[in-house]
């Protein structure tokens, strides 16, 4: 899957194709492409160990937690 970004160029929408991607394909200005378009959502992602550490915190206090948050 690629992931570009839409910018306003003019009265247009563009969607940008990274550089790597461009070359992979052998694309250039002018030719026609093929999309699939839908909207990309993004989070952020712990390491693994990082999670780790995260799911074990939060099964020894989890009470705690939810008391913080208000739940």
């Amino acid at each position: 899957m690629v992931v570009g970004r839409i910018r306003k160029v003019g009265n247009s929408l563009v969607v940008t194709v990274p550089r790597e991607e461009a070359d992979a394909l052998e694309l250039h200005e002018g030719d026609l492409v093929t999309m699939e378009i839908c909207k990309a959502e993004v989070r952020p992602m712990l390491r693994p160990d990082l999670r780790k550490l995260a799911e074990e915190s939060w099964e020894r206090n989890q009470d705690g937690y939810r008391y913080l948050t208000g739940r």
